[in-house]
């Protein structure tokens, strides 16, 4: 019985994604909770066990890229190779994914925009097919609107027959020898502005077939793409949990608290087995509520010595991992501190965006704010702290009554 082709990726995320604007390159830029390659990456890992994974980085973006890593799920960063380095153009770029690939000599290879984040499992699979029978391939969508060739002046010189035309995605798939060898002569001979690697086949006297695309496998591109796709994530998220945490930690002899993974200067410390940062523990056993998987104790027991004064952003960190292992979305975090001291007010600010940076969303998805008990209880003798919080969670939907 013949063997199935061993078939790598490779993921395209080098460019700077000008046409969208800001600081940050588009694959990076936060998408319904995740950076966007994030979501392109989980799409693709669950279409198809590839027998190798390259992405390709630009050089400036390695921290960028660590942050995807640790956003993903486990078993989706588990199948991930070393990120390849890219090149000036997109051409360079996948060259060097392929070379990093070309001691594993696999039979086939699909190749990827890491803007491209929604690759359905039929899409992946018509790929693998067309590269198995025709060596070239790439998807192509037939176009509803007529289109117009014109001239300098926006004169209409011509009106191409839609019949004959596609718009072509990715991801394009081939014969991986060939695709190599292409791509190597393309740079021998300096050959460049060849926009996709189709393309670059036909160069080298390959004709490419175009196989079905997918109307939803939009790559964004513009802001408005961006936020369609947030908007596309979040309906397919359809399952929505709201957790709620609550804690504790009363007041001891020091000179600082944490409160949100902020330090605070106070007169007092608080007292606990970790470094007692309330408002941490609350969102942890509030997010932990949300996908019914225990609280913090339970993770972590104040009984492990391992825990003696540990940064509670670990707690929150783990509690993000079991989110994102289901595939899960944080979509808002709300947390309320009570006491009496020290002032919350001029921390707000500061603390909501360590949470957000802890918990990868938007700091416009997080709340923080205080009050005080009017001086009844334990908060109000100023004997300690307490903070509520909730987490809204959203999973995708597996059809359970």
């Amino acid at each position: 019985m013949p063997q199935p082709p061993k078939v790598s990726l490779i993921v395209v995320a080098a460019g700077r994604g000008a046409r969208l604007g800001g600081d940050e390159p588009k694959q990076y830029r936060l998408c319904a909770g995740r950076p966007l390659l994030c979501h392109t990456l989980e799409a693709l890992a669950a279409a198809h066990d590839f027998c190798a994974t390259t992405i390709v980085i630009h050089s400036d973006d390695r921290a960028r890229y660590d942050k995807v890593l640790a956003a993903l799920s486990p078993a989706c960063a588990a199948s991930l190779g070393p990120p390849a380095l890219g090149g000036a153009t997109r051409q360079a770029s996948v060259l060097a994914g392929l070379e990093a690939q070309a001691a594993q000599a696999p039979d086939l290879v699909l190749i990827h925009d890491g803007a491209r984040a929604f690759p359905s499992k039929p899409l992946v699979e018509r790929a693998i097919a067309a590269a198995a029978h025709y060596g070239a391939a790439a998807p192509g969508v037939r176009l509803s609107d007529t289109i117009k060739e014109v001239d300098d002046a926006d004169l209409v010189v011509a009106t191409p027959s839609r019949a004959a035309l596609r718009a072509v995605q990715t991801p394009q798939s081939f014969r991986f020898d060939l695709i190599l060898a292409a791509h190597r002569r393309a740079a021998l001979e300096n050959v460049e502005g060849l926009t996709d690697d189709a393309a670059v086949a036909e160069w080298a006297g390959r004709r490419s077939h175009i196989f079905d695309g997918d109307p939803d496998n939009v790559k964004v591109t513009t802001l408005q793409d961006l936020i369609r796709a947030e908007a596309r994530l979040f309906n397919q998220a359809a399952d929505v949990r709201v957790g709620q945490g609550f804690d504790v930690h009363a007041f001891v002899a020091g000179d600082r608290v944490w409160l949100g993974g902020v330090r605070i200067p106070h007169s007092q410390a608080l007292s606990g087995h970790s470094d007692a940062d309330v408002a941490l523990h609350a969102i942890t056993d509030a997010l932990l509520g949300a996908i019914g998987d225990g609280d913090i104790g339970a993770h972590f027991p104040p009984s492990d010595p391992q825990w003696k004064g540990a940064d509670s952003r670990v707690f929150l960190e783990d509690a993000i991992r079991r989110v994102r292992a289901l595939n899960g979305i944080v979509a808002h975090i709300d947390a309320t501190l009570v006491c009496e001291a020290p002032k919350i007010g001029p921390f707000r600010e500061a603390m909501r965006t360590r949470i957000a940076e802890i918990v990868g969303i938007d700091v416009s998805r997080v709340g923080v704010k205080a009050t005080t008990s009017e001086r009844l209880g334990f908060t109000g003798r100023g004997e300690g702290i307490a903070c509520m919080a909730s987490a809204t969670v959203r999973l995708p939907w597996r059809g359970e009554a």
